[in-house]
């Protein structure tokens, strides 16, 4: 066994289980790859992958034990370079940051801010999607830390800080005639534009509404709070969106009624990998987030 057999596994995920990418990612011919794959089941007593004919198409229970193990090499490899990195003054490194839209535009702007005016050699990268990739960032190593409401919780390989704690808003047009006494009752008979499976506590939206057996009526579904208020605007229905997402001077021609205690409060997380070694520059940057988060919250209660 050898260190490039053991990292052909994890190249191997990486790349859909195509021998053709992972033998250009390792910088050798297919032939080489397979001669290697081979050589390294022989070893260890049986295959690592199941076949379809020559073609992989997943990992055996053994390959995924063995994978789980060669996950923590390629970290503690990581983990040595930045460890190093750290001691030489930061030189040639990069903070990168999982996250979704709507954190990527209403939270982290101000401690960005600040992260880029402490550390102007550092290159800032902000990766959007959704919170199951987010996840996945982190464990092939493309994300230093991640930074969302969904998800996190679930996997206990993460080492997750709460952030900030919000409630869902409703929105409408100024002129909309709403009921008197926002109720899920109301909502239930209204067309509702929110956000998509996944993101930002649409499954607190969902649960709430379950909890008192009442349908809920979405008709359009995205991840981008914007997205969501520009089709209010065009009247096509309410809108149910993050309180963070809701700017009163830009948004002033929406009227937003608070949905604290009609829907579960969320919280916005930071997750990194346990084992992760954090630069730091991280950690400057994980203080100045908390930071920007207790600010947004003092804002709010004074509102």
């Amino acid at each position: 066994m050898n260190f490039n057999q053991i990292q052909l596994l994890s190249v191997l995920q990486a790349s859909d289980f195509n021998l053709s990418k992972a033998a250009e990612k390792m910088h050798v011919v297919q032939s080489a790859v397979s001669r290697q794959l081979q050589l390294f089941e022989n070893e260890m007593g049986g295959q690592l992958f199941e076949r379809h004919g020559k073609k992989l198409v997943a990992l055996t229970p053994l390959g995924k034990k063995i994978l789980d193990e060669v996950n923590f090499i390629n970290q503690a490899k990581s983990n040595i370079q930045m460890l190093a990195t750290d001691f030489l003054e930061n030189r040639n490194c990069s903070l990168r940051i999982a996250t979704t839209h709507a954190q990527a535009k209403y939270l982290l702007p101000v401690p960005v801010q600040k992260f880029r005016a402490k550390f102007p050699h550092i290159k800032i990268y902000l990766m959007q999607s959704s919170p199951e990739k987010l996840i996945e960032m982190l464990y092939t190593q493309q994300a230093d830390m991640a930074v969302c409401t969904e998800k996190l919780d679930e996997d206990h390989r993460l080492m997750v800080t709460p952030c900030y704690a919000w409630h869902h808003l409703a929105i409408m047009p100024k002129n909309h005639p709403q009921s008197a006494a926002m109720t899920l009752e109301w909502l239930s008979g209204q067309p509702i534009l929110t956000y998509s499976h996944g993101y930002t506590g649409r499954s607190k939206i969902e649960a709430a509404f379950a909890a008192k057996d009442l349908p809920l009526n979405v008709i359009l579904a995205a991840a981008d709070s914007d997205v969501i208020k520009t089709y209010v605007r065009l009247g096509m229905g309410i809108g149910i969106i993050a309180e963070t997402s809701y700017d009163p001077v830009k948004d002033s021609d929406l009227l937003a009624v608070s949905l604290a205690g009609l829907i579960p409060g969320a919280v916005t997380k930071i997750a990194c990998l346990q084992q992760h070694y954090l630069p730091a520059y991280c950690q400057y940057f994980i203080k100045e987030l908390l930071a920007e988060a207790n600010l947004k919250k003092l804002n709010q209660s004074t509102a």
